[in-house]
């Protein structure tokens, strides 16, 4: 308990710290802000202008696919706003030898890692989301019960450590190899494929994206169960268990690179 009160109370020392960081440059906060919702916008005007010539895709209506689009950002925007830290260690932190602080330090080094940076522009991923899912549930006759309220909201933290646990595995190669930020952006960008139905790509790629790099489980596999009710063990389960997986193996690979760092400076 003594260990959890402390990692608490360093963790909010962090999140204060970072919170002044960020009032103090309110520029590049707005603009993040701003950059992101710009983002999503053009991506949304894009599925627009598709639905604009065809009725349906493979039989998904365009608020389905918002929805799901809508849901995808809430998971990935948790991750980004709290865990974001994971592509320093990737790019510039091991390189450069800075790794040695965590190490001083007398608290678990990944949830040091973790909690030591928030990125404030992810609550425009956050404020794109919410909106997209409440804006197309009115409209897609939803049959809720109370089973079906709880797992829907139980089921996100559970999506978001799915991002969290990919990113944490491919930022500990960085101990063996100094830099593998290439490497967090080649699994990360698969993440594109989560934002429409599995059921549109061919066998190949909806395998990859349930089965290897599970990011169709953070949003279309949950964003199923709440359209249809359908097989909540396979739609919601698989999404706690690929949760519970990569977070375990992050875990793991994360100390035996702690235990290959050298402190390599440039």
């Amino acid at each position: 308990m003594r260990k959890i009160r402390r990692a608490m109370r360093i963790h909010r020392i962090f999140i204060a710290q970072e919170l002044k960081r960020m009032m103090e440059y309110k520029g590049d906060f707005i603009v993040g802000v701003i950059g992101f919702l710009l983002v999503q916008c053009s991506n949304l005007l894009f599925l627009w202008l598709i639905f604009a010539n065809i009725p349906s895709l493979m039989g998904w209506s365009l608020d389905q696919i918002v929805f799901i689009y809508g849901f995808s950002l809430i998971p990935k925007g948790i991750d980004h706003l709290f865990f974001d830290n994971l592509w320093n260690i990737g790019y510039f932190i091991v390189r450069k030898g800075d790794f040695d602080k965590y190490l001083t330090r007398p608290v678990n080094t990944l949830f040091h890692v973790l909690v030591e940076k928030i990125q404030i522009d992810a609550l425009g991923e956050l404020i794109v989301g919410i909106a997209l899912v409440c804006v197309t549930l009115p409209r897609l006759g939803v049959e809720w019960s109370v089973l079906k309220v709880l797992l829907a909201v139980l089921v996100i933290p559970f999506a978001t450590l799915i991002y969290t646990g990919i990113k944490t595995v491919t930022a500990s190669v960085a101990f063996w190899t100094k830099r593998s930020g290439s490497v967090i952006y080649m699994f990360y960008m698969v993440n594109d494929f989560a934002k429409y139905p599995a059921a549109i790509y061919n066998e190949v790629v909806k395998n990859i994206i349930t089965y290897i790099v599970p990011f169709a489980l953070t949003a279309y596999y949950p964003a199923l169960y709440i359209l249809t009710g359908e097989n909540p063990l396979f739609n919601i389960g698989m999404t706690v268990l690929a949760a519970a997986v990569l977070m375990t193996l992050g875990v793991i690979v994360w100390h035996r690179g702690i235990r290959a760092y050298e402190s390599a400076g440039s």
